[in-house]
């Protein structure tokens, strides 16, 4: 099975990922920010992971970073990242992508993960015009901070378009876009 088990303790946060890629979709998420929480079961759900998180920490911007690095980093370990070559990693499909709606909002999201074990390039892309800058219990621009930590610490590339209206949508949708494009590239293809 593709698992990991990640931790992360700093002066501002103390984080803990464990991570099941071939999973059924089961979440069990604590990080004291409730949108943050809802948003990672959601991610979780639709992308069929296995998702452990407990996070704490002085400030949501510090617990949503973290979270992001420490997941990143089990999503690599999960895959088989590192220098050595890896079976897992290698039967992977690479690539994935989703456009899901959520009422009038709608998001895109490409995700290539191909550069693990690699290079350790990432990239993030991140298009998505918020109206208000708190959304529930977060601001909005650590949605965009939390996805290129998640992707810098995975050495993914993402990119991420969404427009609507209503910022709990489009928030929704991104995250549903994420988990569903992740759970296509992660798949293992057995042609390769």
């Amino acid at each position: 099975m593709r698992t990991a088990s990640i931790k992360r303790k700093t002066e501002e946060t103390n984080v803990e990922v464990e991570l099941n890629l071939d999973g059924v979709g089961t979440h069990d998420i604590s990080t004291k920010v409730k949108f943050f929480d809802h948003m990672l079961a959601t991610f979780s759900r639709h992308g069929f992971f296995d998702l452990v998180v407990r996070a704490e920490g002085d400030l949501s911007h510090h617990i949503m970073e973290d979270t992001g690095i420490v997941l990143g980093e089990a999503f690599k370990k999960a895959i088989g990242g590192g220098k050595v070559e890896s079976e897992k990693r290698e039967k992977t499909m690479r690539f994935g992508y989703a456009i899901i709606p959520m009422d009038e909002s709608i998001a895109r999201c490409a995700v290539d993960i191909g550069s693990i074990g690699g290079e350790g390039r990432s990239y993030t892309v991140f298009e998505a015009d918020f109206g208000k800058e708190r959304v529930e219990d977060i601001n909005t621009e650590n949605i965009p901070h939390f996805i290129n930590s998640f992707a810098t610490h995975a050495s993914f590339t993402i990119h991420v378009y969404a427009r609507g209206e209503n910022e709990h949508h489009k928030i929704e949708a991104i995250f549903k876009a994420l988990g569903i494009a992740l759970d296509k590239a992660t798949r293992i293809e057995e042609r390769k």
